[in-house]
């Protein structure tokens, strides 16, 4: 294309310059720094919700293993507290610290316990237990020595039952057993020698021991001046003086109670001898009474077995197959209507 041609009075044409900027990159919008802080901040949210997972799926025994895992790590921060470096610093590592803490031993994430029952609720439950295992121990202990001193046939007439007092031992009167005289606080000489062994094993431990009797419903004929109340009492009183010289001290006895007629041990026949009985009770180890939070109660299904183990009816039957003698037991699914006359029977009057 032929250039236009310029006129006289018009002036050069002035060059076009074209000038490129370069701008320098800012990293992102002002820098990466929050990728760090949002790493960090997903990084502590993983491990939070890691904390509630073993919480929710751990037992307790397993979480103050993973807490005692980690202790070891702080043992240096503490030896001022708990003592054991220094000549006045303290007798032991495992000794009590001063923390201000009331779980008990401190906070187990950054304190040794005590000892391997942890937190307070934990050293309830490992003490229960140990009772529990030492009330097994003198279960079989009484029904050993029971067999070497000649009282074997009276096996029967002994019943354990952990209850929230504690181990019960129930002395059982039967048709042809009783504790004492007819209508008296008196002891028998095979009684006496029953609660002779009964104390020797509850020696082996220094619980608290409550003596409760009970009487049958059987009334006291009209102008006589004792009562099932005063019974009770007065043979729990017995009782309690029988173990006494037998070797143990007055300063175990919580209490003392005579409860008459109104705790039944066949509640379906006030009349049975088997409520004729004295009750001899192994307190847990913090005393005579179990707290009753809910830790420490029965759990249903061991409440369930506890009532068909001591149901009447299924104890009456299985008295009545042992004194079948001509084999003609009970067929399945049949139920006594007088479970009293299938096992033992008592003669009228008090006893």
């Amino acid at each position: 294309m032929a250039e236009k041609k310029r006129g006289a009075n018009e002036p050069e044409p002035r060059p076009i310059i074209v000038k490129k900027i370069i701008v320098e990159g800012h990293g992102g919008h002002h820098g990466g720094a929050w990728k760090v802080a949002y790493a960090d901040f997903v990084t502590a949210m993983m491990a939070f919700f890691l904390l509630m997972w073993l919480l929710g799926a751990t037992t307790e025994k397993q979480r103050k293993a993973l807490a005692d895992y980690f202790t070891p790590t702080l043992v240096e921060l503490k030896m001022n507290s708990a003592g054991s470096t220094g000549m006045f610093g303290g007798d032991s590592l495992m000794a009590k610290e001063n923390y201000p803490t009331t779980g008990g031993q401190g906070n187990l994430a950054i304190t040794i316990p005590r000892d391997a029952t942890g937190t307070k609720d934990q050293g309830g439950k490992a003490l229960r237990a140990a009772d529990r295992q030492k009330f097994e121990n003198i279960k079989k202990q009484l029904e050993e020595r029971m067999s070497k001193k000649g009282l074997a046939r009276l096996r029967k007439n002994v019943r354990f039952t952990e209850t929230r007092e504690g181990l019960r031992i129930d002395l059982i009167d039967e048709a042809d057993f009783a504790m004492f005289r007819s209508g008296t606080d008196q002891l028998l000489p095979e009684a006496k020698a029953l609660i002779a062994e009964v104390a020797d094993a509850l020696a082996t431990m220094p619980n608290p021991l409550i003596v409760r009797g009970h009487t049958d419903g059987l009334p006291y004929a009209s102008g006589r001046s004792m009562n099932n109340w005063m019974l009770s009492s007065a043979r729990a009183e017995s009782t309690r003086k029988a173990l006494a010289e037998t070797g143990i001290p007055n300063a175990r006895f919580a209490r003392i109670e005579g409860v008459a007629d109104r705790e039944p041990f066949v509640k379906t026949d006030a009349y049975d001898p088997r409520n004729r009985r004295m009750s001899v009770i192994l307190g847990w180890t913090r005393g005579g009474n179990a707290s009753a939070d809910e830790d420490d109660a029965q759990d249903p299904e061991t409440q369930a077995a506890i009532k068909e183990r001591d149901d009447p009816q299924r104890v009456a039957r299985e008295q009545a197959q042992k004194l079948d003698m001509g084999g003609t037991g009970l067929p399945s699914g049949a139920a006594l209507i007088n479970p009293t006359a299938a096992g033992t029977s008592s003669k009228p009057g008090k006893h």
